[in-house]
């Protein structure tokens, strides 16, 4: 694959070994040893990137698949809050969404988060969502990347959330190999038949999720996801053999509000905020002052 000025190589999995999420920890030592980064070459070097995603034969199936979703998702919504015209031909809806992009790594240094990245920028160009409705956050980033994702118009969040974010509205969130508490945490924060048929995630299947974790850690420390694999739509996104590192076991998920009803009422009463406490080697990055609130107010 051509790369401006960088010869790389993905590498692959061998048959059956779990994929690992992005690295967590940052060494801010070796950040104050870089160089300043360049911002117009950065946001040139995306670009380009973007360009020839565009290009690959797998992306019009990921676009596709977006479609569906968002036209499932305007169809979960009750009658007389849906727009009234409907979507046009080409799957456009009349309602915006807004993402939230959470865990994307240090794309400066990173070419697999430059792709996922790059990937985000398609699926909002190919959603109509705007640049600024994008809210994207990853303790990981410098100074400089920050600055590289607000010229692109993203909104760079300034909080850690560990992805306790209501969905307010339909929200697309995009959390490419991001660890099992992060999916945990989303699901909690929107543990209700409201806001979960707002929500589409593009990011690790849950299916595989569920098959590369052992049954009895995954049913106690990961309850939202345990329970939300029977009841999500869960569809596979194709990934050529080269990127398997950057988009391998990436699915559009999403919660039909017909599957959500087949649960008895008490699933959803006074959902407890997850803990982690039997979970040494836990996949996030958990902000200094952890509020146990769950909060938020449902539209």
């Amino acid at each position: 694959m051509s790369d401006t000025g960088e010869q790389w190589q993905v590498a692959r999995r061998r048959k059956g070994a779990a994929r690992k999420s992005k690295p967590l920890q940052v060494s801010s030592n070796s950040r104050c040893c870089q160089e300043p980064l360049d911002i117009g070459k950065t946001v040139t070097r995306i670009r380009d990137t973007v360009s020839e995603l565009r290009c690959e034969e797998f992306w019009p199936q990921w676009k596709q698949q977006l479609l569906v979703a968002l036209g499932s998702v305007e169809l979960s919504k009750p009658q007389e809050d849906r727009d009234p015209e409907g979507p046009t031909e080409d799957g456009q809806l009349f309602q915006h969404l807004d993402c939230v992009c959470y865990g994307l790594g240090s794309f400066s240094s990173c070419v697999s988060a430059r792709f996922q990245l790059a990937m985000l920028l398609l699926l909002l160009d190919a959603g109509q969502i705007p640049l600024k409705d994008c809210f994207i956050y990853d303790p990981a980033f410098s100074s400089g990347e920050r600055d590289v994702l607000m010229q692109l118009g993203l909104t760079v969040l300034t909080e850690n959330e560990e992805g306790k974010r209501l969905a307010t509205k339909p929200t697309l969130f995009y959390l490419m190999h991001c660890g099992k508490a992060l999916y945990n945490n989303l699901l909690w924060k929107n543990w209700s038949t409201q806001c979960l048929p707002r929500m589409i995630i593009i990011g690790n299947s849950f299916n595989g999720i569920l098959d590369r974790t052992i049954e009895r850690e995954f049913k106690r420390d990961y309850i939202y996801i345990t329970q939300a694999v029977s009841v999500c739509e869960d569809r596979l996104l194709p990934c050529p053999s080269r990127l398997i590192d950057i988009f391998s076991d990436t699915a559009v998920i999403t919660f039909p509000t017909s599957s959500l009803n087949r649960l008895p009422q008490s699933t959803w009463a006074e959902p407890p905020e997850p803990q982690y406490h039997h979970c040494p080697d836990l996949e996030i990055i958990q902000r200094e002052t952890h509020v146990g609130e769950r909060g938020g107010t449902i539209n």
